[in-house]
């Protein structure tokens, strides 16, 4: 996924599959539902990389927000695919929505159709990628002891989970230090093993990492039908972040992750509030996130600049479904 996001916004429950009604016992349990609407009056400062990328395509926010729209206004497959995984995901699609403007209004240059990444998963096809370092195969370097309580303990129960531990690990351990003679660079877990032969943090309609997809292939293959992902399968790694097919699955899945983080670690419930599901997509790690909110005694979870734009345009991203 790409690399910022906190927002919320209740609104009006769809009908069906889409209805998460939040149990009695899940009150008795104190989960809170977010109230509607943005935190912050006006919309927090956007990132200094984002509008370098933005004034270099020679555009501007609201210009990419009014493409991106009607893109997907146009796209009425697309849109109908993403209402059908989103229901086997039991999740609004307005979430997914949401993540897909946000992602090409700030992060990306812009959404010129959902056909492009199609384009693109098979240019990727048959392109000899390795998620390697220095020589060094990801799933070589995992074998190393640092990461052993990794797959020895509860830590390795998940997809998400053991892919979460290896990244700590590196961050804490290997991350711009020298271990065992030699020296490690300082760039994160995600751009040093699985990105070698591309600049990019992300890729496709939802800008995911392959990192992400590896962490979300358990709960992705429980729920779809999809097979499980490894390292060593790097060509269908980078078809899960570029053909919409499989990508859509991945991003319900990032964001039913994140709305269970917040339920089970926040003690509250986002599910319902597109900006802060918007945000956490952005920003990644919704668990550690859901245990610094829960510490820091605020009352609500507050929105980020990609966020607020999707709470503050709410009206425009629902009228797409």
């Amino acid at each position: 996924m790409s690399a910022f996001m906190c927002a919320a916004l209740a609104i009006t429950l769809l009908p069906g599959p889409f209805s998460i009604a939040m149990s009695s016992s899940a009150y008795a349990a104190g989960v809170r539902a977010v109230p509607e609407g943005n935190r912050y009056r006006k919309q927090p400062k956007i990132p200094y990389a984002s509008s370098r990328r933005t004034a270099a395509s020679k555009s501007n926010y609201d210009a990419k927000f009014e493409k991106v729209l009607a893109v997907l206004k146009r796209d009425k497959r697309l849109i109908s695919s993403i209402k059908r995984v989103a229901g086997r995901y039991n999740i609004d699609p307005i979430h997914m929505i949401g993540a897909i403007v946000g992602e090409h209004t700030y992060n990306y240059d812009t959404l010129d159709s959902a056909q492009s990444y199609y384009v693109k998963a098979l240019a990727y096809a048959g392109i000899d990628i390795s998620f390697e370092y220095d020589g060094e195969h990801v799933d070589t370097f995992v074998e190393r002891p640092q990461f052993d309580r990794c797959r020895k303990t509860k830590q390795g129960n998940t997809s998400d989970k053991r892919w979460s531990c290896y990244e700590r690990i590196w961050n804490t351990q290997f991350r711009g230090k020298r271990v065992d003679g030699k020296r490690f660079p300082k760039t994160n877990f995600n751009e040093t093993f699985f990105q070698p032969l591309f600049s990019g943090q992300s890729f496709g309609l939802g800008q995911l990492s392959p990192l992400t997809v590896l962490k979300m292939t358990d709960r992705v293959a429980r729920q779809s039908g999809n097979r499980k992902l490894s390292a060593s399968n790097e060509e269908d790694v980078y078809k899960a972040t570029m053909d919409p097919n499989v990508s859509l699955h991945y991003m319900a899945a990032v964001i039913q992750d994140a709305i269970e983080a917040y339920k089970s670690v926040g003690k509250v419930d986002i599910s319902n509030n597109p900006g802060l599901t918007a945000t956490l997509y952005n920003l990644g790690d919704p668990w550690s996130r859901a245990a610094k909110y829960r510490r820091s005694g605020t009352a609500w979870p507050k929105e980020n600049y990609y966020g607020w734009l999707v709470n503050d345009r709410i009206e425009d991203l629902r009228s797409l479904l």
